[in-house]
C-alpha cells in the first residue's frame, strides 16, 4: 500500500510542478495519470459518523487511506424521505431523486398486480442456479420476503446510471461490473448496461440472473464451486482485538439486541454448521459476508481484466454487512465496532490488490453509503428521550378504526410497507366519499398518534409549504409507485413489523440521512470540506470527472472540491 502513496504523492508533485512552469492553477486532464478504473465502494448503512468515532483504530491502508489521501465530505446528508437500500443506492447511481429514478422504497405496492412488489423483481429475468439449491434457507431481509419470484433485473429503474452512461460514451467497450451482499445493491450500481452478481443466502454463493448471462463464466462457476462460504462451518465470529481496546465494550449484552436461534447476544457468535437453515445469512450478519464480497471482487478483477487498456472500466463493490449487524444489534453495540475494524482490514486488502493490478495512481475511487442508521428506541429511552415502537399492525389499526368512526366505512387500509399507506380504492369508491377528503381524514389522525411526527397525503403534497421535511417527502414522490399517505414516525421512533429486526432506518432524520462522501485517486486534492453536500452530486462528480456526460435524470451538482 506504501508504494501506491509514494506513487500518488509523486504524482501529485509532478502536476503540481507543470503547473508551476505553465502559471496555470489548475491541472489539465492531460496533466494527470489516466483513470483505468472507477471503484464505486458502498457500505450498507455506514452512518456517517462512524469513521470518525472508530478511526484511531484503523489501518494506514483502509479507510484512512481514504481519509489521508482524498477529499472528505463530512456533512453529507441525503435528500429523500425514505433512507432504504435500494433508494440510496439508486439515488448514488443515477444522481436522480426517487421521484426520478423510481426506486422509492424498497417494497412498494403495484397497483396493476393488487400486490407488494419487491424493487429489482423481474419474473423475465429468472436467476442462474449455481447448484442444486438445498431447502430454502430462512430469509431474514424483509423487504426480499415479499417478492413474487426470483428473477432480478435494472428494469424497474427509470433512469440512466453513470455506468450506463459511461458505456455509451465509450460505445460500449468499459468492463462494467457490480457486486455485492445484497442484489438491489449490486443491480442498481451495475445499471441497465453493466452486470451484476450478488450474494446468495440460500447457498453462500455469488449469483446473477438470466438478464446478464445466459450461462456463468468459467471462473465464476470455479470460483463458486470451491464453497468458501462453507469453509466457515463450525466457526464463530470472534473480536477482531482485546475487548478492553473497544470504546463500546461494555454494549455486548443489551436485552432489546436480537438473538437469532444460538447466534446469541455475545461474543463469540457461532454461525454453526453448514448444514443450518440459518448459515448463510450469519455469515452474512458478521466479518464473513463481507470477505466473500471482496474475494468474489478481487477474482473478478482478475478474470475479467479491469483496469488493463486506456479505456476506463468500472467496478461497484456493496459491503452489505454493517447493515445487518446493525438491524440485530444497534449502531452503538459492540458488534457495529467490531464489524467495522474488520471491514477496514477488508477495504485495505481490496485496495492493496487494487493497486497491484491496477495502480491506484490509475483508480478513481468514491465511497459512500446507501443511508445512516437509527439508534435502538430502548437505547434512547435509556438516555432520557421518549421514544417507543409502532407495529405496521399498529398503524392499519388506527387507520382502519378511524375510518369506522369518522367515515363510516371499515378496511380502508389497502397495504402499508413502512413508510407508505396504501388505502383500499373500491371501499373508497363504493362509500362514494371525496379521495382527497379520506386522504387528509386519515392522515390529521394518524399525525395525531403518538409516535407519529407526520403524515402528508399525496394528493395534497404539492400544495403544501416548502418546508425541509416536505421537500424530502416530494423528492421521494413517485406518482405510479408511492403511496397514499406518506408517514414519518418521531425521531429514534420504530416503525416497521414486528419480528426479530431490532432497529431499522428509513426515516428522514439526520441519523439516517448522514453518510460519509469520500473520493481519492489521481488528481483529487486531500482536503476535508465541511459545506452541506448530498449523494445525488455523486454520480455528476464521477460524470464531469472522466468526461462524459451525467445521467439522463441527474439533480445532483459536480463537487468542485473534488475536481481541482
Amino acid at each position: 500500500m506504501m508504494k501506491s502513496i509514494n506513487r500518488l504523492v509523486a504524482a501529485n508533485f509532478a502536476a503540481m510542478a507543470l503547473l508551476l512552469a505553465a502559471g496555470l492553477s489548475q491541472a489539465s486532464a492531460e496533466e494527470r495519470p489516466p483513470i483505468k478504473l472507477v471503484l464505486q465502494i458502498t457500505v450498507d448503512g455506514l452512518r456517517g459518523d462512524m469513521l470518525s468515532r472508530y478511526g484511531d483504530r484503523f489501518g494506514e491502508g483502509g479507510f484512512r487511506y481514504l481519509l489521508d489521501t482524498g477529499t472528505v465530505f463530512a456533512n453529507a446528508h441525503y435528500s429523500h424521505a425514505n433512507t432504504e437500500t435500494i433508494v440510496g443506492h439508486a439515488t448514488l447511481a443515477t444522481g436522480a431523486y426517487p421521484s426520478q429514478h423510481g426506486m422509492v422504497g424498497n417494497v412498494w405496492f403495484d397497483r396493476e398486480s393488487g400486490e407488494l412488489s419487491y424493487n429489482i423483481e423481474d419474473s423475465d429475468s429468472p436467476p442462474l442456479p449455481t447448484r442444486e439449491e438445498k431447502v430454502e434457507a430462512k430469509q431474514l431481509d424483509p423487504a426480499q420476503t415479499i417478492a413474487r419470484t426470483k428473477g432480478r433485473s435494472p428494469v424497474s429503474i427509470l433512469a440512466s446510471t453513470f455506468s450506463d452512461e459511461l458505456a455509451v460514451h465509450h460505445a460500449g467497450r468499459p468492463k462494467i461490473f457490480a457486486v455485492a451482499g445484497k442484489d438491489r445493491s449490486s443491480v442498481s450500481m451495475a445499471g441497465h448496461a453493466g452486470k451484476a452478481f450478488w450474494y446468495s443466502s440460500n447457498t453462500g454463493d455469488y449469483e446473477t440472473s438470466s438478464y446478464y448471462y445466459d450461462a456463468y463464466p468459467e471462473w465464476v462457476a470455479e470460483w463458486n464451486a470451491k464453497r468458501h462460504a462453507e469453509s466457515h462451518s463450525g466457526k464463530s465470529w470472534s473480536l477482531l482485538n482485546e475487548p478492553s481496546t473497544y470504546l463500546l465494550a461494555e454494549f455486548d449484552d443489551r436485552s432489546y439486541e436480537t438473538d437469532l436461534k444460538g447466534y446469541g447476544r455475545t461474543f463469540p457468535h457461532p454461525y454453526g454448521t453448514a448444514e443450518g437453515n440459518l448459515f448463510p445469512s450469519l455469515l452474512f450478519i458478521g466479518p464473513v459476508g463481507d470477505q466473500l464480497t471482496n474475494d468474489f471482487a478481487k477474482a473478478l478483477i482478475e478474470n475479467e481484466g479491469l483496469g488493463h487498456d486506456d479505456i476506463p472500466d468500472y467496478l461497484a463493490v456493496g459491503f452489505s454487512s454493517v447493515d445487518a449487524v446493525n438491524h440485530f444489534f444497534g449502531p452503538s453495540s459492540l458488534e457495529n465496532e467490531d464489524i467495522i475494524l474488520q471491514l477496514d482490514r477488508t477495504l485495505e486488502d481490496l485496495l492493496t490488490f487494487v493497486d497491484e493490478k491496477v495502480g491506484l495512481e490509475h483508480t478513481l475511487i468514491v465511497l459512500s453509503a446507501d443511508h445512516g442508521m437509527a439508534e435502538m428506541p430502548e437505547f434512547m429511552a435509556e438516555r432520557g428521550l421518549d421514544v417507543g415502537r409502532i407495529h405496521t399492525d399498529d398503524v392499519i389499526k388506527t387507520v382502519n378504526q378511524v375510518a369506522l368512526d369518522r367515515l363510516g366505512v371499515t378496511n380502508l387500509a389497502k397495504q402499508f410497507f413502512r413508510p407508505y399507506l396504501y388505502l383500499n380504492d373500491e371501499v373508497i369508491a363504493a362509500a362514494n366519499l371525496d379521495r382527497s377528503l379520506v386522504e387528509q381524514t386519515v392522515a390529521d389522525a394518524l399525525t395525531q398518534t403518538k409516535g407519529i411526527a407526520l403524515a402528508v397525503p399525496s394528493r395534497a403534497l404539492r400544495k403544501m409549504p416548502d418546508t425541509p421535511l416536505l421537500r424530502k417527502i416530494r423528492n421521494n414522490h413517485h406518482p405510479e409507485r408511492s403511496g397514499d399517505i406518506y408517514i414519518v414516525q418521531e425521531p429514534y421512533w420504530f416503525l416497521f413489523d414486528e419480528g426479530p429486526i431490532a432497529v431499522m432506518h428509513g426515516s428522514p432524520w439526520r441519523y439516517d440521512t448522514f453518510v460519509p462522501i469520500i473520493f481519492s485517486g489521481p488528481g483529487i486534492p486531500a482536503k476535508t470540506v465541511y459545506r452541506t453536500v448530498h449523494p445525488v452530486d455523486v454520480a455528476p462528480t464521477l460524470a464531469v470527472r472522466l468526461g462524459i456526460k451525467p445521467p439522463s435524470s441527474s439533480s445532483g451538482t459536480p463537487l468542485r472540491e473534488a475536481l481541482q
